[in-house]
């Protein structure tokens, strides 16, 4: 499913019709350059799932594993400072594994050897312009398929 966002609100918006209709258990492999919009889609996911203290919500690159409480434990890890896949498994990532949870992984590129056994949500992101995205996602499930479908999908994988 590829989608364009046009602003920074609206990726957020997309990611709260995501958090929404959440059932706990997912992962999500987010990637994409500085920038493009990986974070605001978290904050929008966060948002759907009632997270609290949303003003919290923001790219953990410094100390790598931000959790927040909702309907689900939420945990927001950057990878982007790690050089290794054993450094992500160091986190303690296994045990942010379970079906209360939901894990949202940005610069997932960098730990694909961890998660490709995984039965993750992909999540890419283009810019195309200044406040342009496409966003491409691959392993959606169908209960999530229907809530983001609307007059943004260019296509459907």
């Amino acid at each position: 499913m590829d989608i364009i966002t046009r602003s920074a609100a609206e990726t957020i918006e997309l990611g709260r019709r995501i958090g929404s209709a959440l059932q706990g258990g997912e992962v999500f492999a987010v990637e994409g350059p500085l920038g493009s919009g990986k974070t605001q889609l978290i904050k929008g996911i966060a948002a759907g799932a009632d997270a609290e203290a949303l003003d919290q919500v923001n790219s953990p690159t410094f100390v790598l594993v931000n959790e927040y409480q909702g309907q689900f434990d939420i945990f927001h890890i950057d990878a982007y400072r790690l050089d290794t896949a054993a450094e992500f498994e160091m986190l303690g990532f296994d045990d942010f594994l379970y079906p209360q949870s939901v894990v949202l992984i940005e610069w997932a590129d960098k730990v694909t050897t961890v998660l490709e056994t995984l039965d993750c949500i992909s999540v890419k992101f283009r810019h195309i312009s200044q406040e342009q995205r496409a966003i491409s996602i691959q392993n959606l499930p169908n209960h999530l398929k229907s809530l983001i479908e609307g007059p943004r999908e260019r296509g459907n994988n």
